[in-house]
C-alpha cells in the first residue's frame, strides 16, 4: 500500500505524519500501541523526527509497510486516536533539517535555451542552499527580499538520500535513494544579466539564499512507490496560471547521473536533498519577463508526489 511521510505542527507539537489513502496518521501516536510494537516485534525506539527515521531508513523501510497495515487492520476506535484531520496539520519541511541542500542549475535543455545558456554544462552544475534556513513547508508564506526585484519560481525534483554513499555508480546509486518530494527553488534573478555579473561570475548566494527560498514538501515518497522517476510530469501555477509544465524525461542529466557525480566530491548522508533542477517556464525567461508579487500564490505539482504551496508577502 503505497504511503508518503512529512512532517507538521500539530497542536504546536513536532509530529511525522504518514499520509495513506487521503488519511493522515500520526506516527508517534501510532507507535506507542504496545500491541503495534509486540505484533511487528519493533526494536528501534520512536523516533523524534523524520530526519532521525531518515537516519534508520534501510530499518523504517522495511517496517513502515507493516505499521500501515497493522493501523488499517484496527479498529475504527483505535484509527481515531492516531488519526488526524487536514485542518489540524501546519506542514513544516518533510526533514528539519537535512545536512546538505544540494541544488543542480542547467539540468534541463528547454530552459538552457530560455536562459541563453548556449554551451550545456559537461556535468551536472550545483550549488549549495543553507537547509536551516531556506526549507519553508506547504502553505507557507514567504518574504520577498528587501534587496531584490526580480524573485522567481523553479519546479523541481527533489532526491533525498537515505544512506551514506561515497564513489557510488549504476544501481548502488540509485539504491542510496529514500525516496523523492517537490522543491521550488525560489531565485532572485536580479544579478543573471552579463553586465551585473562581477569578474566571479553569478552571486549564487544572494540568488539562491534568501530566507524561505527553498519551499518543499509536504511529503516525501518512499522511492519504492516512483517507479519512473525519469517520467514525471511536472507542473507550476502562479495564480492558478500554468507557468510550467515539464516532464523530468527532459533532465540533461539523469538521477543517477548526478548522485554518481556528487559521490566523487563529497560523502551524501541520510536525508540529503538533492534538487535536480528545473525546465523552462521560469519568470526571467518569459517574454516579456515575469516576476513573483506580494499575494502571489505559486502551486508546484509533480505527478504521484504531491502539491506545494507557496505564497509570497
Amino acid at each position: 500500500m503505497k504511503y508518503q511521510l512529512g512532517s507538521a505542527l500539530v497542536s504546536g507539537k513536532e509530529r511525522i505524519i504518514l499520509h495513506v489513502q487521503e488519511k493522515y496518521i500520526d506516527v508517534v501516536t501510532v507507535l506507542s500501541d504496545a500491541r503495534l510494537t509486540e505484533a511487528l516485534r519493533l526494536h528501534q525506539a520512536k523516533p523524534a523526527s523524520l530526519m532521525q527515521m531518515m537516519q534508520q531508513w534501510s530499518y523504517w523501510r522495511a517496517t513502515l509497510s507493516s505499521i500501515v497495515e497493522y493501523w488499517f487492520d484496527s479498529s475504527e476506535q483505535d484509527r481515531q486516536q492516531s488519526q488526524l484531520k487536514a485542518d489540524d496539520i501546519h506542514w513544516l519541511p518533510p526533514l528539519m533539517y537535512p545536512n546538505k541542500l544540494i541544488c543542480l542549475g542547467a539540468n534541463y535543455n528547454d530552459h538552457n535555451a530560455e536562459m541563453n545558456n548556449t554551451k550545456p554544462p559537461k556535468f551536472p552544475y550545483c550549488f549549495l542552499k543553507p537547509p536551516t534556513t531556506t526549507l519553508v513547508g506547504s502553505g507557507e508564506t514567504v518574504l520577498l527580499p528587501e534587496y531584490a526585484k526580480m524573485i522567481d519560481w523553479e519546479v523541481e525534483l527533489a532526491v533525498v538520500i537515505g544512506q551514506r554513499v561515497r564513489h557510488v555508480r549504476g544501481e548502488a546509486a540509485l539504491a542510496s535513494i529514500a525516496g523523492y518530494s517537490i522543491v521550488n527553488d525560489i531565485s532572485a534573478r536580479d544579478w543573471v544579466s552579463k553586465e551585473e555579473r562581477s569578474y566571479l561570475g553569478l552571486d549564487w548566494v544572494m540568488l539562491k539564499g534568501f530566507d524561505g527560498a527553498a519551499p518543499m514538501g509536504p511529503f516525501i515518497t518512499p522511492a519504492e512507490f516512483v517507479q519512473t522517476p525519469q517520467a514525471l510530469t511536472l507542473t507550476l501555477t502562479v495564480n492558478g496560471q500554468v507557468k510550467q509544465h515539464s516532464n523530468t524525461a527532459s533532465m540533461v542529466f539523469s538521477i543517477q547521473e548526478i548522485i554518481e557525480h556528487l559521490t566523487t566530491v563529497m560523502t551524501l548522508e541520510p536525508g540529503d536533498v538533492i534538487a535536480t533542477g528545473t525546465p523552462s517556464g521560469v519568470g526571467y525567461g518569459r517574454k516579456p519577463p515575469e516576476f513573483l508579487r506580494p499575494g502571489d500564490r505559486m502551486v508546484a505539482e509533480i505527478e504521484g508526489l504531491g502539491r506545494l504551496e507557496t505564497v509570497m508577502k
